[in-house]
């Protein structure tokens, strides 16, 4: 299987299976001598694994699996400090409930990746919880976004991923209140919106139905000329980091699909000089201009799917074993599930989003000769 790495100079490459022994990241072209902090790292491991939401009771969103998500560094940490050489992180599994899927070994479960997967690996697949496929990689995601993420942090920028919209239930962009994100189960920048959220989902849940949603996320302190003017735009790249986490549908920077409806007189992002430097009057843009930052607040949002995994009764098909004979069937799903996914994305948006940018900041450092 190809595909498992992603970025340039700051190269992620995930491992592991949602049932299998572990999880983890093997991260190349990590600085050294960075002070990477391995409470943050936990922390922000923490913040994506399921179970207790902000105010310490379940979350009705959320699946009741509980993983300690403990992270371990094997390599390229030595007294406090990155070493230079590939870090590795490992998260071992530790409350997998594989029977629970042994239906599946032959049977796929709309909506989900278990047909896709069984085509191109000729019936050689992990069946339990998705393996590969499951949203329980984005652990891995998430370790490795944690150190992208103090690297970020230390040079002035700020990454806030938040729900704006879940179970059909919207944030007006007036009533955004940041410092509620982690105050509420949803992690939406509004308590109250918060809360109409989760009486919607715990109504979505008795039905045996799951919901999806939007996430939105700003940058900011973000210097100008990060990113690429032609196949690596920054906005592409970031597109194309949403859209490899497992639920994520769509993607929109600024005004997103708004500006088809717009005009170069309304859309533009008109500048001016104010003490010797160039300003930008507006932000339709979504701080990025031809492939590459502006210095604006980046802001985007992504589309979050329903959770495919529901509690009903849905027509599937089977294959039937040692053939490729397919067979009419129904499927009820079992196990433990989440109902909304935006909660528990919010993080891994945020992951990505690091990594993404740390893979530019580190590739701008060679874009120009030193001059010294």
């Amino acid at each position: 299987m190809s595909g498992n790495t992603f970025g340039s100079i700051f190269k992620v490459t995930t491992f592991g299976e949602s049932h299998g022994e572990a999880l983890g990241c093997v991260i190349d072209g990590c600085p050294a001598g960075f002070s990477l902090s391995l409470e943050r790292l936990q922390k922000d491991l923490d913040r994506r694994k399921p179970g207790a939401g902000a105010d310490g009771k379940l979350n009705a969103a959320v699946t009741a699996r509980s993983e300690g998500d403990k992270a371990e560094i094997l390599s390229g940490f030595f007294e406090g400090k990155t070493t230079g050489t590939p870090l590795s992180i490992v998260v071992r599994n530790t409350s997998q409930h594989s029977s629970d899927y042994d239906n599946l070994r032959t049977t796929f479960r709309p909506a989900h990746a278990d047909y896709t997967y069984d085509i191109k690996y000729d019936g050689n697949r992990d069946y339990r919880g998705g393996g590969r496929s499951s949203g329980r990689e984005t652990v891995a995601r998430v370790a490795a976004g944690s150190v992208a993420n103090q690297f970020l942090e230390a040079s002035g920028i700020k990454i806030t991923a938040y729900t704006i919209r879940a179970a059909g239930i919207q944030v007006p962009e007036a009533s955004y209140v940041f410092s509620q994100i982690e105050q509420n189960n949803m992690r939406a920048p509004n308590n109250e919106a918060a809360a109409l959220m989760s009486k919607k989902i715990e109504e979505i849940r008795a039905q045996g139905d799951s919901a999806g949603g939007i996430i939105e996320c700003t940058v900011e302190g973000c210097p100008a000329g990060l990113g690429e003017p032609v196949f690596d735009k920054l906005d592409a790249e970031l597109a194309k980091a949403m859209l490899s986490i497992g639920a994520v549908k769509g993607f929109e920077i600024g005004d997103g699909f708004a500006a088809a409806d717009s005009f170069g007189s309304t859309n533009n992002d008109s500048m001016r000089s104010k003490n010797g430097q160039a300003e930008f009057l507006s932000n339709h843009s979504g701080g990025v201009l031809g492939g590459m930052s502006n210095g604006n607040k980046i802001i985007f949002r992504v589309a979050v799917k329903p959770v495919p995994s529901i509690f009903k009764n849905q027509e599937t098909v089977l294959r039937r074993e040692n053939s490729k004979v397919y067979e009419n069937s129904e499927l009820q799903i079992k196990g433990r599930h989440d109902i909304c996914l935006c909660p528990r994305i919010v993080p891994v948006v945020e992951a990505m989003t690091a990594i993404t940018l740390f893979d530019f900041y580190l590739r701008n450092k060679t874009a120009i000769a030193d001059k010294k």
